[in-house]
């Protein structure tokens, strides 16, 4: 059995289209946040739509939630998507060998 890292989780959770319209919404939002019912007015989702795809960014642990009387509130997780860009640009720029591995020189 294969265990998913969590920058591979994230990374799936953020290739579907309507995922990253919700993330990138609640990066704008900043460490106020949305509630539910605001996210789906300002893209339009219908609330189980919402909810499915919430819930897959939640399980990713990009979106943290939490709730506010009868609201559920939901920010993004800045240190995970820190950790996301980190993963992402670690490498950046140090150089790619081109000889194919195992090659001998």
């Amino acid at each position: 059995m294969t265990t998913t890292s969590p920058n591979a989780r994230a990374l799936a959770a953020l290739g579907h289209d309507a995922r990253l319209s919700i993330f990138r919404l609640l990066v704008k939002a900043g460490e106020d946040g949305l509630r539910v019912s605001d996210i789906g007015a300002h893209l339009g989702f219908a609330p189980s739509t919402l909810a499915h795809h919430l819930s897959t960014l939640v399980d990713a642990g990009l979106v943290v939630q939490h709730k506010e009387g009868r609201e559920v509130l939901n920010k993004a997780d800045y240190p995970a998507m820190q950790r996301v860009l980190g993963f992402l640009t670690s490498e950046c720029c140090t150089g790619v060998s081109l000889s194919p591995e195992g090659d001998a020189a």
